[in-house]
């Protein structure tokens, strides 16, 4: 009897751990993963806008090779945020890569404000 006592006490315990860790962690992940509108804004007029177009819709320069993405498509909304993070990053054909100008943060805001504009 005791024995089944101690073990569901035990039980309890590491459950009651991993429940508060894990949420720590959530918490954690929501924090890194949230942004700034208003900075991502700025950032992407000054560096996104001439290609993308003002609004995100693709309709900015153009130049030889792929035509810039349409930012507000449901093909590009459907995407998860590592992968249009990877894209800021690491840039495409036609696209710089922006990690030699933009920090973790600032990349972060841009996707931010990115997500705002299929709205």
């Amino acid at each position: 009897m005791k024995r089944n006592w101690m073990l569901r006490v035990a039980t309890v315990g590491l459950v009651s751990g991993l429940l508060i860790w894990t949420e720590a962690q959530g918490q954690a992940g929501t924090k890194a993963q949230s942004g700034d509108v208003a900075r991502g804004k700025a950032l992407f007029v000054r560096n996104c806008a001439g290609c993308h177009g003002p609004q995100g819709g693709g309709d900015g320069y153009r130049l030889l090779g792929p035509d810039p993405a349409n930012l507000t498509s449901p093909s590009t909304t459907k995407k998860s945020d590592a992968d249009l993070l990877k894209t800021i990053h690491d840039g495409k054909p036609n696209m710089p890569a922006w990690k030699v100008l933009l920090s973790e943060e600032q990349s972060r805001d841009v996707l931010v404000y990115v997500r705002t504009l299929a709205k």
